[in-house]
């Protein structure tokens, strides 16, 4: 590696840990409650889907990272994914909520932690497969 690869190190961090903020507070935008509120109070099955969620967008924009050339192709390939991610997301609690009246949501904002989990699964499920394309 030469000086230039050692220096992108700390710019590619800087700009994926800045994404990676951004995405995760849009995310929390999408919530029907305050997940920094929430964790604060001590509800488990909020910070278990939040950390969940955070594995799976930080593995994504790893991904990104590792398979672009150049940072703005990874910025846009995380935002993509982001954005498939969050469709992923609302279609799943949107066919559970239809079909068996599971509110995922509502259990997590209740403190349920098998909802949390659950919710969190289809997150990395889902940066499993959006990673790996």
């Amino acid at each position: 590696m030469s000086w230039i690869d050692y220096a992108r190190i700390p710019v590619w961090t800087g700009m994926g840990a800045l994404l990676l903020f951004l995405i995760m507070y849009l995310d929390s935008l999408t919530t029907r409650y305050h997940d920094i509120q929430e964790m604060k109070s001590g509800n488990v099955a909020v910070t278990t889907r939040f950390m969940m969620k955070l594995i799976a967008q930080a593995y994504i924009l790893g991904q990104s990272i590792a398979k672009s050339d150049v940072i703005w192709e990874a910025i846009i390939i995380s935002v993509v994914s982001f954005v498939l991610l969050f469709v992923l997301e609302w279609l799943a609690r949107t066919v559970l909520s239809k079909l068996t009246h599971f509110q995922l949501e509502e259990g997590i904002h209740e403190g349920k932690i098998a909802n949390a989990l659950f919710a969190g699964s289809l997150h990395i499920a889902g940066a499993l497969i959006i990673g790996a394309v």
